[in-house]
């Protein structure tokens, strides 16, 4: 087998094993039994979910059926452009998008804006091509996971 990419995330652009091309996948290349190919199951705010349970990638494996991808998140437009060649929807310099995947793992686009003073993302975007993804620059923007656990509390309640 030849050298493995790095993990993350991937669209199969020839076949592997019985996986089609055309496919977002996130590349696993170490663990138990093998490297190996996960499948979203999911989205939740415009980024996959995959399965927990991966498919390991044959002896004959050749990395160049992967083509590498940003990660999803929030991103900058940092030159002006269009989705597509249709021209459908232009870009504007600093605009702020969140670049997200299809499950052939085609690039999107979903545009934030304020809604009552809050930053809302929209659960619809639209399909970019591969190109202008040249076009982005990511932005450092903080995360924290609060999944299971809900640590809200009414306004106005102060916990010290």
């Amino acid at each position: 087998m030849s050298e493995l990419p790095p993990c993350g995330l991937y669209r199969t652009v020839a076949a592997i094993g019985d996986i089609e091309a055309g496919r977002l996948v996130y590349f696993h290349n170490h663990g138990n039994p093998g490297p190996g190919l996960y499948f979203p199951e999911r989205w939740a705010h415009n980024r996959a979910h995959f399965t927990p349970r991966g498919t390991t990638v044959p002896a004959d494996f050749d990395p160049k059926a992967l083509r590498a991808l940003p990660a999803e998140g929030f991103y900058r437009v940092a030159s002006p452009f269009f989705c597509c060649a249709k021209k459908c929807k232009k870009f504007e310099p600093d605009t702020m998008v969140q670049l997200g995947y299809n499950g052939a793992g085609k690039p999107l686009l979903f545009l934030p804006e304020l809604v009552n003073g809050a930053l809302s993302v929209p659960e619809s975007g639209a399909l970019i091509d591969d190109s202008a993804l040249k076009s982005i620059t990511a932005l450092a923007v903080g995360e924290r996971r609060t999944e299971g656990v809900d640590l809200s509390m009414p306004r106005g309640i102060v916990v010290h």
